[in-house]
């Protein structure tokens, strides 16, 4: 047989966990024909030299529902090995939208998921219905997109503004309904939802989904059990699970799998990692598939205090985070603003809804970059060290430090996952999903888009917490499985070619930086990749030593149900 493509001398590690072997893998027709020690002709032959050859990676977890539509490759996913991505989580979709809302729409994704709507307003929205959005993109993409029909879209489709002020009627549920199964007839891998308290509009209310009562979530999740395919995603669902069980009662009601954020060590919940994997362990011996998603990344964010969404929730400090920058400083500046930013913020006299901020967020948020040569000093130090070198309060020192500096200081913020022996066992714990990037989200805060190759560099090469193989299964199968995607996720001949090649020695995320490669001027973090030699979308090269080859061989991923039907 003549190969399409012939991968040389490589480390196979298959994605099923098994050990890996030296070998070679052939393509033809967009899928892989051979693996072994092959010899046949081929129209392209790379030689690895070594490298992994692995199934391509499967980033579970974007917000890539409107940068999709500009960018095909769904950078900078594709630079860590992604070779196909999930979007519509949390509830927020493109689609369905009516003529007319598309605005209005893209506020709820642009608040939620910090993406500027200067940028936003500059798609061109051509589609109404789910599979119209979805066609869209099936004529022009590098990676993989899997899409997830989200509740707070399909909302505010049926009930207009009014998805924002009440239940809804067993008429409108039976719209929604409707609405739900036509995308999935369509193809979508499946329905999102949320339960997180954190997530709001431009304007502070919470966004449709949260509206919903159970009745409503449990009438959309039957739509994917009467037509037997699909996931159901769940923002905010590790609090729901914990309370009151919803994750897997829905899972059980339904059938399907759930996939919901998130098991992670936090400052904010301590210990409350150990108690969800004991929760998790009871369902799952029911037979129950309720799994949360983990990352590997120690979540960090960049902010200034112009630009940041640290503070939503606090009834007092949410309005000023809206507000114009003049007004924000005359706020900062004002004592009797201080003093309730004091009683809300460090004496806890308000509960803040989502859980959003540590109790003692002044000791994981520190100064990452002062403007002012006097305040050199201030460079690493935590809020609380500059509170107590100063002999001031919390709010009035950082407070005081962010007038004088106009705005303009740079913070930093990490407060989870950054307990190293809580996360060899979350990211080892069977029941749990590795992903989670939120890549096309929080652009102007923060990367995420390197959770592979910092799994496989951090916690595989460096602090040695998996074998290698495993890292890869995790990856790729593991996802592959939970989401549908069953021609994808292995090497097994027959099976689709999404392949990624890399250098176990040298893979690692790098640092981010700033790009203006948005519309409309805009900017965001750029996390570039190490170590990532190529990957292989439907048979053919995307990328090759971090660059784009020129070629768009990916397709919108589609559920079993439509496969069956249309061959």
């Amino acid at each position: 047989m003549a190969y399409d493509v012939l991968i040389k001398n490589g480390l196979v590690i298959d994605g099923s966990g098994m050990p890996g072997f030296a070998g070679d893998v052939a393509v033809k027709d967009g899928k892989i024909a051979e693996i072994g020690k092959l010899s046949g002709a081929a129209d392209q032959v790379v030689d690895v030299g070594g490298q992994v050859i692995a199934p391509g990676f499967i980033d579970n977890h974007c917000h890539y529902d409107a940068q999709v539509t500009w960018d095909p490759m769904c950078s900078f996913s594709c630079d860590h090995g992604a070779t196909s991505v999930v979007i519509g989580n949390c509830s927020l979709s493109l689609a369905p939208v009516r003529k007319g809302k598309e605005q209005r729409m893209a506020e709820f994704l642009s608040y939620v998921e910090a993406i500027p709507m200067e940028v936003l307003n500059t798609i061109e929205v051509d589609w109404e219905t789910f599979p119209q959005y979805m066609e869209k993109l099936d004529k022009n993409l590098g990676v993989n997109v899997g899409t997830l029909i989200g509740h707070t879209a399909v909302r505010y489709y049926v009930m207009g503004d009014a998805c924002q002020t009440r239940g809804a009627t067993d008429a409108e549920l039976k719209e929604m309904q409707d609405v739900v199964r036509d995308g999935m007839e369509g193809g979508a891998l499946g329905l999102s939802v949320s339960r997180n308290k954190g997530h709001y509009d431009p304007q502070g209310l919470h966004i449709p989904a949260l509206w919903a009562d159970e009745k409503e979530i449990f009438a959309l999740g039957d739509v994917l059990r009467e037509m037997g395919t699909g996931v159901i995603q769940s923002g905010g669902g590790r609090e729901a699970e914990m309370n009151s069980g919803l994750m897997a009662r829905l899972s059980e009601a339904t059938g399907r799998p759930v996939v919901y954020n998130n098991l992670g060590q936090s400052v904010r919940r301590p210990g409350e990692w150990q108690k969800h994997m004991a929760r998790v362990d009871e369902t799952s011996a029911k037979g129950i598939r309720a799994y949360p998603l983990c990352s590997p990344n120690t979540t960090t964010q960049t902010f200034n205090m112009s630009n940041t969404q640290v503070f939503r929730g606090s009834p007092t400090w949410h309005p000023i985070l809206l507000a114009s920058d003049e007004e924000k400083l005359r706020a900062y500046a004002d004592p009797a603003t201080r003093a309730k930013l004091h009683d809300e913020m460090v004496e806890w006299k308000v509960e803040i809804p989502g859980g959003t901020i540590a109790r003692d967020w002044y000791n994981y948020i520190w100064v990452e970059e002062p403007k002012l040569a006097k305040n050199a000093w201030m460079k690493g130090k935590t809020l609380s060290e500059i509170a107590s070198t100063q002999s001031n309060g919390i709010i009035d020192s950082f407070l005081d430090l962010v007038v004088e500096e106009k705005l303009e200081t740079v913070f930093m913020q990490a407060e989870n996952n950054i307990d190293i022996a809580a996360m060899r066992e979350i990211l080892n714990y069977p029941n749990a999903l590795i992903g989670l990037s939120d890549g096309g989200a929080h652009v102007q805060f923060h990367g995420g888009y390197g959770f592979s190759t910092r799994l496989l560099g951090e916690w595989v090469r460096e602090k040695q917490v998996m074998t290698l193989e495993n890292a890869v299964r995790r990856l790729t199968f593991d996802s592959a499985s939970t989401f549908g995607l069953y021609d994808r996720g292995l090497l097994r001949p027959g099976m689709t070619a999404d392949i990624t090649v890399f250098d176990p020695d040298t893979v690692k995320p790098l640092p981010e930086f700033i790009v203006h490669d948005f519309p409309a001027g805009g900017w965001r973090f750029k996390e570039p990749a190490a170590g990532i030699y190529a990957t292989f979308v439907n048979g053919r090269m995307l990328m090759k030593e971090g660059n784009h080859t020129g070629n768009l061989p990916g397709r919108v991923l589609r559920n079993s149900r439509y496969q069956a039907s249309h061959g």
